[in-house]
Order: structure tokens, then sequence, then C-alpha cells
């Protein structure tokens, strides 16, 4: 009966009684986690403070979650956060699954229920259910992590208090270019301006490396060289889009940039620099 109260204050009705394992421990630590449509490996580290809030963080098309999680230590340390780093393998998920969201597929929009952005409100409720307390969420991902969360804001609603896209390869832009590069085809007619409205209003930091202008494992598609000659641009001209459509329409724009200077695609020197605590700070 208690079980079934803390879940219901949780929100977490949908979860069984046996998700409520104990919190997760102390320093490095991994488990197998079922979410329900796939069982992923997860990468946890608990900071050695009182009350920890929850920082998850996404890995790049190398899918390293283990070492993100350790890149990603000294933030969770100095901001007293649970870092969880999940593992979105290549043999389930393939770039268009991870990177992009799946939200499309070979140019066709996928069912709602089969878009991977939906395994990051499913993360913050099993970190809340097996901790048994309301996390404020934090979400950070480099290069092709970072594209994920730029799907993730743009199409999963969730309730993290920032959201943090570091050098990612593309992003989604605020306008009717073809999903999941713009918004174009998700949604029915009449409908997109309100999901790009809340797109702008989302805690977003874009966090960029100044020297990111090389093109190892960079997406140089039409789609994603539309946004930019390198990574640094096209994070420029994501967020000045966003800036200069909120001001034109009046809306709320709760983005923000972050650069920093000296370092280039380095998800390590980013995660380990002064300018991450300002990328995620509320």
């Amino acid at each position: 009966m208690l079980r079934t109260v803390i879940a219901a204050l949780l929100g977490l009705a949908g979860w069984t009684a046996s998700a409520f394992a104990q919190p997760i421990p102390p320093g490095d630590s991994q488990q197998n986690v079922n979410f329900g449509r796939q069982v992923l490996r997860v990468f946890t580290y608990r900071p050695n403070c009182q009350n920890p809030q929850l920082l998850v963080v996404f890995h790049g098309l190398n899918r390293n979650a283990e070492n993100y999680r350790k890149s990603a230590q000294p933030l969770g340390d100095q901001l007293c956060m649970i870092v969880i780093a999940p593992e979105f393998d290549k043999e389930r998920f393939s770039s268009s699954a991870y990177q992009r969201g799946g939200i499309v597929q070979k140019r066709r929009v996928m069912p709602y229920n089969d878009w991977t952005v939906q395994y990051v409100p499913a993360i913050i409720r099993w970190a809340r259910t097996v901790e048994q307390r309301l996390l404020d969420a934090y979400l950070i991902g480099h290069s092709g992590g970072g594209q994920f969360l730029s799907r993730v804001a743009a199409f999963m609603p969730n309730d993290a208090r920032r959201i943090v896209i570091a050098n990612p390869g593309t992003h989604v832009f605020p306008n009717m270019a073809e999903a999941p590069f713009g918004f174009g085809g998700v949604y029915p007619p009449g409908q997109e301006e309100g999901h790009i409205r809340r797109y702008l209003a989302a805690p977003v930091t874009i966090f960029l490396g100044e020297e990111d202008t090389g093109d190892e494992n960079r997406n140089d598609s039409d789609d994603a060289t539309a946004q930019g000659g390198t990574r640094l641009e096209r994070g420029r001209n994501a967020f000045a889009a966003g800036q200069a459509l909120a001001r034109q329409r009046g809306w709320a724009f709760n983005w923000r940039i972050v650069e920093l200077a000296g370092v280039g695609h380095s998800g390590r020197k980013m995660f380990s620099s002064r300018e991450a605590l300002d990328a995620l700070r509320p």
C-alpha cells in the first residue's frame, strides 16, 4: 500500500512494484534496466553529497556511455548530481533512431510511440522511482548525444530544468524544413506553430566549442549543410533562428548559447570546463 501511494505521488503509477529497487549506489555502478520497449545498459555515478539531483548524459556515435559517465563525474561532484549515462547501442539504434531521435525513418515519420526520444522521460521516471523522490533533472549530450537532445527538446515535452546540446552535427531548426531537421511533416497542418513555440520556450543551452570546425564524423548531408558549414556555425545559426523567430512573434525564448574558447570536438574538455557549469545553470 505504501509503495502504491509513493508511486502515485511521484506520478509513477504505471511502474510495477519490482521497479522499487535500491537507490542508486555510491560511486560507479551499472545495471540493465527494462524500460518496456527495450532493456538498456545504464552506467551511474553517485557523488558523496546529500540529496543529489539528476544529470542524464547522452553519449556520441561511438556509443561509449561508460566513458561519458566518467567525463561527467566532475559535474556530478561539483553540482551534487547523480550521473546516469544510458547506452544506445548501434545494433538496435541506428543513427536515425538515436542521433535523430527516431522521429523519421527513411523519410517517413514514425508512429509517436516508436520515437526513441520517449526514453528520456522514462529514464527520469526510473531514477525518481528508485530514489523515491522528485529529483530535479538536467540533460546533457555531446556530438551524437547533442543531436539526440535537440530532437528531445523539439519533439518530446519533459520537465528537465536544463537541456544542454553540446557540439551536435545537426539541430532541429524552428521552421518547416523536413523533419528531423525542422518540424515539417510531423504534425497535422495548423498545429506546427504551437509545437515550435513550446520548443523555443524550452530550457535549452546550445554549448559550442569555438574550435569545432573539423569534419571528422560530421554529417555533411544536404540537410545538414543547409544549417551551416561547421558544427560551430550550425549551432550559432540554430540559436539565431530561434531568437529571431521568438522576437518576431513575441514568444518566450528560454534558450541560451555558451561558447568555449580553445576547444574543438571533445566531450571530455567540454564537460570539464567552467563553461559547462554555466551551460547547466537553470
